[in-house]
């Protein structure tokens, strides 16, 4: 089954061509950074206006780069939240009328379980259960994913997701937006023992995340070093990262071990990260488990994902219908799904 999949849930208008939810055939991203770096974030604004603009060519470039006609088509996937509405929007009213203009069936993809998918599309594909992180800029939370739409929430952020806060802090230190990445390379040339930052474990038995107060420590520490915080920003960022790192790295192998798991995944925007990827290889060799990281092309929020996802939807039957609707955010977490369940 070919999948035409459609990501639009934030400030990336995504498509892409993917069989049988495995072989990526096209993915485009059409980045809008350049957009919300003067404000030092998302504007949902203009977000929604930059994806009207660029829907219809990204689908155009996705299948030209497929080598597809329309007719090749089998089936479409869209993000149908969380995100941004007006964002969400356009993706999800584009996908719509062109499934059902060309009588095809499509269905509405969670954005975390297309996030949770992406490693299916790495050449060293892990086998089912494994223990999924999934952190990005607006979730981090812990699954078991037990096989395709059967999934096990075994905690989440309180608060600020990991990417968030990576963001924020960036922000405080007049870093610019996107954060994640020019943090990390600030963390290389860093000091991470020279200024330590408390680890929000919260409880260290169990699964649960808190990043605010990291944050706030992060702010405290700039507000009393004002001389030298900004002669301080490699060790700040190193320090910062560390914390994140432990945290992460910890839950992850934690639940691992719990649930009796040799194989963990590592998925969402955050696992871009060098300094992550690094210490959860190094750490999961060590305690014999085998970790699994999606491509970076993979990690961030693209339309491949989504198109791996909802093939195994469209597989089981599930279908959208026209009077379905987008969602900001997930009030109940992804379901352990049985094989006729389309939620």
């Amino acid at each position: 089954m070919i999948v035409l999949g459609i990501e639009s849930s934030c400030d990336e208008t995504a498509a892409a061509v993917v069989a049988d939810g495995r072989e990526v055939r096209s993915s485009v991203v059409a980045s809008q950074t350049a957009v919300h770096h003067p404000y030092g974030g998302v504007v949902p604004e203009l977000a929604s206006r930059a994806h009207i603009e660029a829907i219809g060519p990204v689908v155009e470039q996705a299948m030209a780069d497929a080598g597809l006609s329309p007719e090749a088509i089998d089936g479409v996937a869209v993000t149908r939240g969380p995100g941004l509405v007006g964002c969400l929007l356009v993706g999800f009213c584009f996908a719509k009328a062109w499934a059902y203009g060309r009588g095809l069936p499509w269905v509405g993809v969670d954005h975390l379980e297309g996030h949770l998918h992406a490693v299916m599309l790495a050449a060293d594909a892990p086998p089912f259960p494994f223990v999924a992180l999934l952190a990005s800029g607006g979730h981090t939370g812990v699954y078991y994913m037990e096989g395709p739409r059967r999934y096990t929430l075994l905690g989440q952020t309180r608060d600020d997701a990991a990417g968030e806060a990576y963001d924020k802090v960036a922000k405080m230190l007049g870093l610019g937006y996107p954060g994640g990445a020019v943090i990390d390379d600030l963390a290389g040339r860093g000091d991470a023992e020279r200024i330590v930052f408390t680890r929000p474990y919260l409880d260290k038995t169990q699964f649960d995340f808190s990043f605010s107060g990291l944050k706030t420590a992060v702010h405290r520490y700039i507000q009393t070093h004002p001389d030298t915080y900004r002669t301080d920003q490699a060790d700040i960022a190193a320090g910062f990262q560390a914390a994140v790192v432990d945290v992460l790295v910890h839950k992850l192998l934690h639940a691992a071990a719990v649930h009796n798991c040799p194989r963990v995944v590592l998925a969402g925007g955050v696992a871009a990260n060098g300094g992550l990827r690094a210490r959860l290889t190094a750490e999961a060799a060590a305690a014999g488990i085998a970790a699994h990281i999606p491509p970076l092309a993979f990690c961030g929020d693209n339309a491949a994902m989504i198109a791996a996802a909802g093939y195994h939807h469209l597989q089981a039957g599930c279908r959208g219908a026209l009077t379905d609707d987008v969602y900001s955010r997930n009030t109940r977490p992804l379901p352990a799904a049985g094989p006729t369940d389309c939620r």
